[in-house]
């Protein structure tokens, strides 16, 4: 992340490492599982180019603290996370800001957006459909290759102990994504997550899983039934070779959730950041300044 300093900032609830580049309104940018903010590298410079960026790593990921989650998981329900993305941001001095997410850092975006329509602008998320509309409707396909979802959610220490035997092989696995392959990650990218693969961070990570098939999935569900919505303008895109463009149905899920919508898929698979940056930051450089960004 060249040009960017890095800060250590105490939200009350956790310690969040997060990188600061660039100059103009304020961008906040969330990884996604098994990620660091490092996810970013690619596009995050052009971003900073007419943004002020702001690259955290999420509770419980990276080198941010991994605070215990509690009998109930609630430190890693996505409202926690989205608690410490306001405190950061806040702590940088901006009330309103505009937010793009991948994977889990998406579903802390939608929940940030729900939770917080007056500070959050603009949102855009990579590669996920709303919690509730996935899990609502599980189909085989998604379920074989979103495995990790039900596994990482079994009590501890069950996962944790299988997958600690092996650390190495499980990031390997995790990243080396049917039809892609590890070629996509930069080198020294791969390098930082599989440091930061560590026992602490894989429990964190089972932390954030339990808490979504139980508290998000409910909050979730009491949204939907109170017929809440995302008032903010909301892009998606999404991995046309990816479990979400192949199995899903991104269109009509966020559809539900979100008035003023648009999306469309990218020829990616789940890390179109790093897979396709010469498509993804031009739409989010359109998208963020106002615009309309169109599918390749």
């Amino acid at each position: 992340m060249p040009g960017f300093r890095v800060e250590r900032i105490d939200t009350g609830g956790a310690l969040i490492q997060t990188a600061i580049g660039g100059a103009g309104p304020p961008l906040l940018l969330i990884h996604g599982n098994p990620l660091t903010h490092v996810s970013w590298h690619r596009v995050a410079p052009r971003l900073a180019e007419r943004f002020t960026v702001v690259a955290p790593d999420l509770r419980g990921y990276g080198d941010s603290s991994k605070p215990d989650g509690g009998e109930d998981h609630a430190a890693y329900s996505f409202r926690a996370m989205g608690e410490d993305m306001v405190a950061v941001m806040r702590h940088l001095g901006f009330r309103r800001f505009a937010v793009a997410g991948h994977d889990r850092g998406a579903r802390v975006a939608f929940r940030m957006a729900l939770d917080g329509p007056d500070r959050v602008q603009r949102m855009a998320a990579l590669d996920i459909v709303p919690t509730y509309e996935l899990l609502s409707a599980v189909t085989l396909g998604w379920g074989l290759e979103s495995y990790h979802w039900f596994f990482m959610a079994q009590k501890a220490p069950f996962p944790e102990k299988l997958i600690g035997a092996d650390l190495d092989y499980y990031i390997h696995y995790k990243l080396n994504k049917r039809g892609v392959g590890l070629s996509i990650f930069d080198p020294r990218a791969f390098s930082e997550y599989a440091r930061c693969t560590t026992a602490e961070q894989i429990h964190a990570v089972c932390e954030d899983y339990r808490a979504t098939v139980t508290l998000d999935y409910a909050m979730d569900r009491a949204d939907r039934e109170a017929g809440r919505r995302i008032r903010c303008p909301v892009l998606a895109l999404w991995g046309s070779n990816s479990h979400v463009g192949r199995h899903l149905r991104p269109d009509e899920a966020w559809g539900r959730w979100a008035d003023d919508y648009r999306g469309f898929a990218i020829p990616t698979g789940h890390y179109p950041a790093e897979e396709r940056p010469d498509l993804v930051a031009p739409a989010l450089l359109d998208f963020f300044s106002g615009g309309e960004p169109r599918g390749p």
